[in-house]
């Protein structure tokens, strides 16, 4: 069996140099002091990714554990907690934060538009105490981008704790905790930054470290308790033993990213050739508008389901894309362009693949999609 191109948004394709990384010689980190330098250093490199000044933290555990470290470390049982619930992780996002014992407000709206800006200023207007609010940048079964840029003010302004779940467009969309109030931001290894999943990390304010220290109510939890990595490095010492091969993925995966100062463009000029051509050959986006950079989601035509599609796309011309799940489940297709797997070629042959099977299942394209593809870029 030929090994497929992956082209889902998360987990990417892995460059080879990432994955030598990864193999190379083995060390116990609890005893090594070069690796709590390494370690600092890696956190010294996300900082630069998150555009941020606020201490980083890398996790052991895929980036689901960014998200739950974070809602079991800020919250007390009876917290207000505003959630902006326009996706399945946003929603997820406010069920994590019940369990937590928070009273949940639920900012909803449909899963195929973003939540404004107007629109947090209004629900703020009513609710008037709140003390932390969950945002998720990129709605990933939905490729939808929520316009943090002027979300996070209107919080930030009233002393509302931010959490953000930038997992899968962080890297590859710009984003400016600092200058927009974002408390806690959280990322994922197999997003954009292409390393294999397994790790995830979070930048934490120093307002989101007071909030920790100051809370009243005993922690529950051990492995989700971020206030044990509060002195890790004054202490030499994490609170478990940490992914080492992992790691040192992750810290090449950083750096390679960090090399490359049109990322963001590079992100932006794909994303956008990727939904001309689709849309020019009579295919339907999935959000009405607020597409985002990293991932494209698209509706099923109609009369095509999506295990179909996928197992022509994979057994006839060995690529691999995703569907949705929940509520999207059989509505949307979704191809990854994040990171390593945000190159022409790739989506090219992503692209080509789709034509030939979409077709093969009796959907009638407006228009060459591949063609479409190559002119927008070289436009």
């Amino acid at each position: 069996m030929r090994e497929p191109l992956i082209m889902t948004p998360g987990p990417t394709e892995v460059a080879e140099e990432v994955r030598q990384a990864m193999a190379q010689n083995f060390t116990n980190p609890d005893l090594d002091p070069q690796f709590f330098k390494f370690y600092a250093e890696l956190c010294g490199d996300l900082q630069k990714i998150l555009n941020t000044k606020s201490q980083v933290l890398v996790l052991s555990g895929e980036g689901m554990l960014a998200l739950d470290s974070a809602l079991a470390s800020l919250i007390e049982p009876g917290d207000r907690v505003l959630a902006l619930s326009n996706g399945i992780f946003g929603n997820g996002l406010a069920g994590m934060a019940e369990n937590y014992g928070a009273e949940v407000i639920k900012l909803e709206k449909s899963y195929s538009e973003p939540v404004t800006g107007r629109e947090v200023e209004e629900i703020l207007e009513q609710e008037k105490e709140i003390d932390l609010a969950t945002v998720v940048h990129c709605e990933t079964p939905a490729g939808l981008i929520n316009p943090i840029e002027e979300i996070l003010p209107a919080l930030n302004e009233r002393g509302i704790i931010t959490v953000v779940d930038a997992v899968s467009s962080l890297g590859g969309i710009e984003i400016k905790p600092d200058d927009w109030g974002a408390d806690v931001v959280l990322g994922g290894s197999q997003k954009v930054l292409s390393a294999p999943p397994g790790l995830a990390f979070l930048s934490l304010s120093p307002s989101a470290w007071e909030k920790i220290e100051k809370r009243k109510a005993s922690q529950p939890a051990f492995y989700l308790n971020l206030k044990l990595w509060q002195d890790w490095q004054e202490k030499q010492e994490f609170p478990y033993t940490p992914s080492v091969s992992d790691i040192y993925a992750l810290k090449k995966a950083a750096e390679r990213l960090l090399a490359e100062e049109d990322r963001y463009q590079r992100h932006a000029r794909i994303a956008g050739a990727v939904r001309k051509a689709l849309q020019a050959g009579g295919l339907i986006l999935y959000p009405d508008f607020g597409y985002s950079d990293t991932v494209t989601a698209v509706r099923m035509p109609d009369g095509i389901n999506f295990s179909d599609l996928n197992r022509e796309m994979l057994e006839k011309h060995g690529v691999m894309i995703a569907g949705a799940f929940a509520e999207l489940s059989g509505k949307v297709f979704r191809i990854g362009h994040m990171g390593e797997n945000c190159r022409e070629e790739k989506l090219y042959l992503t692209l080509k693949a789709l034509q030939h099977s979409l077709v093969k299942l009796g959907f009638n394209f407006q228009q060459d999609i591949l063609k479409i593809y190559v002119n927008e870029l070289n436009s």
